[in-house]
């Protein structure tokens, strides 16, 4: 049985004094509990602070993006190696709103994935449909397209050392959310897509469900057989809510 997988990702929230508060609230409610991981994604200037924090707590830590090149004259970018100066081991690819706000290719993505592979991160690749895409029947093309991009460049093994994220594009920030039913028939197929390439990577693979999670959902969300857990926005900003998702997975 796959371990659930929780990630909380801070968007562009927090400051010292903030931080410091949630971090601690979150060391005092999760650090004991058992059969669940969880990674706290935050912005770069935190991640110092989270590595102070966190370490030996059981609570990992990892960043938001990072740069698709190694090093070299690129202002305002930081690259893996960075990440990892702070102890990072996950960081979130493609996240739709950095997709859309910057206009992110799928072959950038592809190249910020191997990237954050070849410096001992885990990526953690998010995907995801419009309410467009998914009202016209498109969806599982669309996704379908953005995984394929990383297929066929590295081949599917290379998911043997990832995190998947179905966000829909739709839910995120919305209050809307994917049922249960419609997560599970997506993370189906993503699964089935890596499978058809290499079975046994499909069988270990964890792909998260990123698209409104809250509590009052999580129970169904993370009951399906193909969910692993939650990449969670809004909900990650508030310890007592982020306690209870925690707590449905595990």
């Amino acid at each position: 049985m796959r371990r659930k997988l929780i990630v909380a990702n801070w968007k562009m929230h927090g400051n010292l004094a903030s931080n410091k508060q949630l971090l601690a609230a979150y060391i005092e409610k999760l650090s004991q509990l058992k059969n669940i991981d969880v990674v706290v994604c935050v912005p770069y200037p935190y991640l110092a602070q989270a590595q102070s924090m966190l370490q030996n707590t059981g609570i990992a830590w990892g960043a938001q993006n990072l740069s698709k090149d190694a090093v070299g004259a690129f202002t305002g970018e930081v690259s893996a190696s960075m990440l990892k100066d702070f102890g990072a081991t996950h960081v979130i690819i493609g996240h739709s709103e950095r997709a859309t706000a910057y206009c992110e290719s799928d072959e950038n993505i592809a190249t910020k994935f191997i990237q954050a592979q070849q410096h001992g991160l885990t990526p953690i690749l998010c995907v995801g449909e419009t309410l467009i895409e998914r009202e016209a029947g498109v969806m599982q093309m669309v996704v379908g397209k953005q995984l394929d991009t990383i297929i066929n460049r590295y081949g599917a093994a290379v998911f043997a050392n990832a995190v998947v994220a179905y966000e829909p594009i739709w839910a995120i920030g919305t209050g809307l959310a994917a049922s249960s039913e419609q997560a599970q028939s997506m993370h189906k197929f993503i699964r089935g897509k890596v499978a058809a390439q290499d079975i046994t990577t499909s069988t270990s693979l964890k792909i998260l469900y990123g698209g409104s999670v809250k509590p009052k959902n999580a129970v169904q969300l993370f009951a399906m057989q193909d969910i692993d857990g939650g990449l969670i926005g809004k909900c990650s900003l508030n310890a007592q809510e982020f306690e209870l998702i925690c707590r449905a997975a595990a």
